[in-house]
């Protein structure tokens, strides 16, 4: 059973940087998509990037591509975002999800992701 854990949170000025971690465990021989969503205040959840365990193919929201990056340390087993450029709109709870199905079809559609973590909060405000 896959086990993601989010961390990396925090309070940032707008224009500043962050990055999230998101360590999976549990996961058995072979591959899978590892994405990151956000749920902002009084919105739905919405998929920000994903990335493929196999061959890292990546694919972003449009609107976020640029300022977020999503990687990977596959020895470590760890997920990241790094957010850069902050505005107070990307106050956040930020969650990392698996897709076992996805390792080459690669989706930010949270109705895909079977597998979640349990967020990390993430406050952009001077």
């Amino acid at each position: 059973q896959l086990q993601l854990a989010e961390s990396g949170g925090g309070l940032v000025q707008p224009g500043g940087s962050l990055t999230l971690s998101c360590a999976v465990s549990g996961a058995t021989s072979g591959h899978y998509a590892l994405g990151w969503f956000r749920q902002r205040p009084g919105k739905e959840r919405e998929g920000v990037a994903s990335i493929s365990t196999y061959d890292n193919r990546t694919l972003y929201h449009n609107a976020l591509r640029g300022r977020f990056a999503i990687s990977r340390d596959a020895a470590k087993n760890t997920v990241y975002l790094q957010m850069k450029y902050l505005r107070s709109e990307d106050t956040a709870v930020y969650y990392c999800a698996a897709d076992p199905d996805g390792s080459t079809w690669l989706t930010i559609a949270r109705s895909e992701y079977d597998f979640w973590g349990q967020g990390t909060r993430v406050t952009v405000s001077s």
